[in-house]
């Protein structure tokens, strides 16, 4: 093993930040917009984009800036989000301002659900084309063979609609990024570890056997968005192609990862993706501002570190989460998982904002102290056995057609002049090996 170190100017000395691990280390890239963390939802409002500077400044005061590629990415365009949003939609998050709000027609806040959990601030649009612009960056990136892991901790907002916002989510960076990797992609699957239902996500996809959508989380049916029973299975071609795992309060590392892998592992077996998105939701953490469940930064990551042992390309993204200094050592927990590296307990003495860490100043915080497992051991097998029924229907993976029914006839990230010409000479030449073999089976015809 290997170290990266940094000097404590208290002790003198080096301390170590991070330690390799033994296995192999993927190309990693980390897709970010120092802009979007400077919006804001409202004082009282629980979703804070600051959560995303101190992510930020963890991963590079831990040094694993130097061990990925960084890509400051550019915004969506409107074009863009109209692959999966209606345009009317889109015009309305263009116009409005805080100031404008009142004076729209009678109807139009009912009608985009705007209110507390979705409110209009500033330059909310401009947000939005950041935080999508990442993940269509990102995608892009696997696309070209350009990553093996790419990572955007500023999407994952997985409940807006198509037609509307919801869950302090306005555009499905998710969606848009999906509807790209099925361009090239013909199996992609979606897991969802966020406390809440990744309702969005499977809302869109729920006709199609292209997409499979496997959720974790927090279920009773009051509890937001009311969607995620174990009965949500997808429908026409889409059948037995999504799967809920609704738990009960207080679920807690060993219970959660042992549930999660008895089934995840069955079902990337049987489904064979050939690219995975993840959704790193850090609300089901303990002591979550809004959350209810125990587990910890390692065995949250315990999952993101299971789905990477797979080696298959995998897109990243970050979602909920409303507890800033949490969130962010979550999510440069599993930047290090990611790249194969173990980060030290302590954190950074040079880190900006370090107070917001105290008192302990610790990347691994106590957090399975709070609540109560209401997840018994009955009620979890029930819910594995249930599970793995599901994927019996599956009988291997879907055939797919990769024709224009399928896959979107435009390409929504916008790939620059450089890169269209290098798919361009790609694919004269396979139209040329193309047109070679069909003479030499003509040949052997006359």
């Amino acid at each position: 093993m290997s170290s990266t170190f940094s000097y404590d100017v208290k002790t003198k000395s080096e301390q170590p930040l991070f330690e390799f691990g033994s296995a192999y280390c993927p190309r990693v890239s980390y897709h970010f917009n120092p802009k979007v963390s400077n919006y804001h939802y409202g004082v009282r409002h629980p979703m804070k984009p600051f959560r995303l500077l101190l992510t930020d400044h963890l991963v590079s005061s831990y040094g694993l800036h130097k061990i990925m590629d960084l890509y400051e990415t550019r915004v969506a365009t409107s074009e863009e989000i109209a692959e999966f949003h209606t345009q009317d939609y889109i015009d309305f998050l263009h116009k409005v301002t805080p100031e404008n709000l009142s004076k729209m027609p009678r109807g139009t806040l009912e009608k985009f659900n705007i209110g507390d959990d979705c409110p209009i601030f500033q330059n909310l649009f401009n947000y939005c084309k950041l935080y999508a612009g990442a993940s269509l960056d990102a995608a892009r990136k696997l696309i070209n063979d350009q990553s093996d892991i790419a990572i955007n901790w500023s999407g994952g907002l997985h409940h807006a609609k198509k037609s509307n916002p919801s869950g302090f989510c306005y555009v499905n960076d998710i969606v848009l990024a999906i509807l790209n990797l099925l361009r090239y992609h013909p199996r992609v699957l979606y897991i969802d570890i966020d406390l809440h239902h990744g309702d969005g996500v499977q809302e869109a996809f729920y006709t199609t056997d292209r997409v499979y959508t496997v959720s974790f989380h927090k279920y009773n049916g009051e509890f937001f968005p009311g969607t995620g029973n174990h009965d949500e299975v997808g429908c026409a071609n889409g059948k037995h192609f999504a799967m809920n795992v609704p738990l009960e309060d207080g679920i807690d590392d060993d219970s959660y990862i042992n549930l999660f892998k008895s089934i995840m592992d069955p079902l990337i077996t049987s489904y064979k993706p050939t690219v995975i998105i993840q959704q790193c939701g850090a609300d089901s953490l303990g002591h979550d501002r809004i959350g209810c469940f125990n587990l910890t930064i390692k065995g949250h990551g315990e999952c993101v570190k299971f789905i990477r042992s797979f080696g298959i390309p995998m897109l990243v993204v970050g979602g909920g989460g409303y507890t800033p200094r949490n969130v962010s050592r979550l999510w440069a927990y599993e930047t290090g998982v990611l790249n194969n590296v173990l980060l030290s307990k302590e954190l950074p003495e040079e880190i900006p904002f370090r107070n917001w860490f105290g008192p302990d100043y610790s990347l691994y915080p106590v957090l399975d102290d709070l609540y109560e497992n209401m997840n018994s051991k009955k009620y979890l097998e029930d819910v594995r056995i249930r599970c793995l029924e599901s994927i019996r229907y599956l009988q291997g993976a879907p055939s797919v057609r990769m024709d224009a029914e399928n896959i979107p006839s435009t390409d929504i990230t916008g790939l620059t002049q450089e890169e269209d010409e290098v798919i361009k000479e790609l694919n004269e030449e396979d139209e040329s090996w193309r047109l070679i073999q069909i003479e030499k089976e003509n040949a052997k015809t006359l």
